[in-house]
This record gives structure tokens, sequence and C-alpha cells, in this order.
């Protein structure tokens, strides 16, 4: 039976989050995104949607509708319970989501694994955005020095009083991008409250001539110890004001992160981009990165 709730309840959360447990476990790729975990213990974001398809009383199957807004489309996300595939859960899941999110919505297959692209083929579905995760070695790996130029401030994340500044820059970076470019202080708060987080790790470019107006920042990430899997280093966020672009400033905050994570003892480093996004993939093969993992959002065609 599937069902749909604008809010899961505390038994709900709890067994929706220890079945994507259990789905990463299985694929060795989180199937739902940090935003998407956010959103199953109630902290989101306004109009996030829950599915469930239960089989006696169990939760078997999961996604949740993302809305869309202005040029946006909707974007959704799901999970199977690896103990109940190949049941169809999957296929059921993906046409209530697109009934549910309209004719534009796009699904995402985290690691488009075989099973995801099997019930995207069945049910007319072709890949509409692209993303990617790239890799590269920090340990025993060379690393370019960082060359701060005359006109440029380098500094710290301060705390909160920083948040407009980055806010606005993030905007401005990411306009075109349907999740992140919406980033409030309510996203801010919840990403300053997870234990991964440092400012220490968080790289803010000023110009000298005005050091009240960020120009970009670099902000890293530490994904701790899971298993067999060491600890691993993220470029979490690059975002460069649109006025401040061509300036070298990508490589530089990249540079100041790498150099960082490399300090801490980290072995590796990860990161996403988008899949057409060349001057940012050009930046990052020129700086050692290896495409990894990729990531399809499928569509009707």
């Amino acid at each position: 039976m599937q069902s749909w709730t604008d809010r899961l309840d505390g038994k709900q959360a709890a067994d929706v989050s220890a079945l994507l447990d259990r789905a990463t476990a299985a694929d060795g790729t989180a199937p739902v995104s940090e935003q998407g975990v956010h959103a199953v213990s109630g902290a989101g974001g306004d109009g996030v949607r829950h599915l469930v398809e239960t089989d006696a009383h169990r939760i078997v199957g999961y996604a949740q509708l993302q809305p869309g807004h202005g040029e946006h489309p909707a974007m959704a996300e799901l999970a199977v319970d690896p103990e109940a595939r190949g049941r169809g859960i999957g296929s059921r899941l993906v046409t209530e989501v697109l009934s549910e999110g309209g004719p534009d919505t796009r699904v995402w297959a985290h690691g488009n694994l075989p099973a995801a692209q099997a019930v995207a083929h069945r049910l007319g579905l072709s890949g509409a955005r692209e993303l990617l995760q790239l890799r590269r070695p920090l340990e025993g790996a060379e690393l370019p020095e960082i060359v701060v130029p005359e006109d440029i401030s380098l500094r710290l994340y301060r705390g909160v009083e920083d948040d407009p500044e980055v806010l606005r820059v993030n905007a401005a970076a990411f306009a075109w991008h349907p999740e992140q470019g919406s980033w409030t202080e309510r996203e801010m708060a919840e990403r300053r409250a997870e234990a991964w987080f440092d400012p220490a790790g968080l790289f803010m470019a000023y110009g000298t001539a005005d050091e009240k107006r960020l120009l970009g920042f670099h902000w890293t990430k530490v994904h701790p110890q899971q298993g067999d899997e060491p600890a691993i280093g993220e470029v979490y966020v690059v975002a460069i004001g649109p006025d401040a672009q061509g300036r070298g400033l990508g490589r530089l905050l990249t540079l100041a992160g790498l150099h960082y994570l490399r300090d801490r003892g980290l072995g590796a480093v990860l990161l996403y981009v988008e899949g057409d996004n060349t001057s940012a993939l050009h930046t990052y093969d020129r700086l050692g990165f290896e495409r990894f993992h990729t990531d399809v959002a499928y569509a009707r065609a």
C-alpha cells in the first residue's frame, strides 16, 4: 500500500532512515542526497512530500518529492529495501512521483545502478541531468602551492556574522541550481549543527579594496570512516560570485581546501560537479581529479 504525507512521524522517520542505511550498505552508494536526509527528519524545507510503500505495516519503499519552483522542475529520490527488491516496488514509486510531481519531474538515480537503469528503460525515461563524483588522492600526491594575489584576502569563516555574504554569493553562483541555489539561513544553521562542521575548513576570499564584500568561498567537509571505508575529504561547495569570475579564485580556494584536508591526514578527497559544467571540470582536471561515480536524473523523454 502506498501513502503520501507532508511530514513523517517519529516512527516513520526512524524506519525510513534505517531503510536508507540498509540500501546504502547494499549498493555502496546513498540513495538519497544530504538535503533529502535532512527532509526525512523534518528539516528539509517547505513543500517536501514523502511517499511510503508498506507491506504488512513495514516500510519497504520510500520516495521523496521536492517541489519545483520557477523554471526548476520537481525532483524526486527513492529507495527500496534490499530485502524487498524484485517485486516492482521501484517502478511503482517512480510512476507515482511522476504522476504527483508533474510531467517535468526528474527522478535521481544515485550511482545510476543497473536496477535504476532497468526501471528507467521500462518506464520510457531518459537521462536529463548528470552529476559526477570526482576523486583524487591526497596522501603521497603533490599539490600545487597556494599563491594568493596581492589584491585578494583569504580568511576563515568567523561564524553567523558571515552568513549573509555566504548566502548572497551562494545564491548568485548557483542561481541555475534547483537545490543549492535556494539555501537560506536554515540550511546554514543545519549544517553548522552537523558533527562534521569545522569553521577552519570554510575558506573565504575578499578583495583587499573591500573586505566586507565576499568574492567566493570554499566549504570543505570530512566524511568519517565507515566500516572498511577510510575517512575522506570533500570539496563540499565552491562558489564564486558572478562579478568575481575569471580571476582564478576557483582554483585558489579549491587549493586552500585541499591543503587543509591533506594536513588533517586524509588520504583522498571527493567532489560533485554537474556533467555539463565544462569550466569547473577543466579546473578539477588540472588539479588531478578523475571520474569515480555518476548520478543521473531521469525524466520523461
